[in-house]
């Protein structure tokens, strides 16, 4: 089995080590192709106006200066080419994926482009707490993630469909079960914008988020909800988006 490994930390990130370990108790064949630089948050987007560079860091490790769409376009159908990977694993994410990170992650592109060009795909999260935000708990990863991965991959990955898998943010003795979980959804007021002020007194912004507003009890058979108790999350997510419902309610309207 050939396996292509992405993430959106970058080349150098601790979590690309992780990810390769894992796919490395599957297979042998494992090649990585990670963006050059640092590419949290930039969600699906695909370089279109810039040059992609490319840069062999190793034997079968390639860094691009683009993003992790572009890593897994690279790696299918340059680098890989003419026989594609098998399996395409995007991670292990410093932090987790969930609820409307869903929509922001790079970690979850790179798993979607895999799913686009019709391979299985799996999105890995490890997620951190306060105390373990310098040294994610990485073990709990490598512990679950290779029985996790059989078993999803011998019941069959459906063509439209990214696996999206999270790890609690405790040492892997302490990790409770797997729980099969849907997307959560956060307090609306979990994103704020910071105002600054630079050296010259011009102001600037950063994106954050409000703590306090991630601390609501998240609702039952959630992402959220399973990481909350200790459990390892795995939420399928279809490519396909439309709202079936109200597409026949929009039928009705639009006669």
């Amino acid at each position: 089995m050939r396996i292509l490994c992405t993430n959106d930390d970058g080349i150098h990130a601790p979590g690309l080590k992780v990810v390769e370990e894992i796919a490395r108790a599957l297979s042998d064949d494992v090649w990585v192709v990670a963006p050059e630089l640092d590419q949290s948050g930039v969600s699906h987007s695909l370089s279109l106006n810039d040059p992609l560079r490319l840069r062999e860091v190793g034997p079968q490790h390639f860094a691009v200066r683009g993003t992790p769409t572009d890593c897994i376009i690279m790696g299918a159908r340059h680098i890989l080419a003419p026989k594609l990977p098998d399996l395409v694993l995007s991670g292990v994410n410093k932090g987790r994926n969930v609820a409307e990170d869903v929509v922001y992650s790079g970690t979850i592109a790179g798993a979607l482009e895999g799913t686009i060009l019709g391979l299985p795909s799996f999105a890995l999260s490890q997620e951190f707490s306060v105390e373990t935000r310098e040294k994610p708990l990485w073990d709990t990863a490598l512990k679950f993630a290779p029985g996790i991965l059989r078993k999803v991959i011998a019941a069959g990955v459906p063509k439209n469909t990214v696996v999206n898998v999270n790890f609690p943010a405790c040492a892997p003795e302490e990790v409770r079960g797997v729980r099969v979980t849907r997307q959560g959804t956060r307090n609306l007021g979990f994103l704020k914008v910071d105002q600054r002020r630079d050296g010259r007194g011009n102001p600037y912004f950063w994106i954050g988020f409000e703590r306090t507003a991630l601390m609501d009890t998240p609702a039952e058979g959630t992402d959220l909800a399973a990481l909350a108790d200790r459990y390892v999350s795995v939420t399928p997510l279809r490519l396909d988006r439309t709202d079936e419902a109200f597409s026949q309610v929009l039928t009705e309207t639009l006669k």
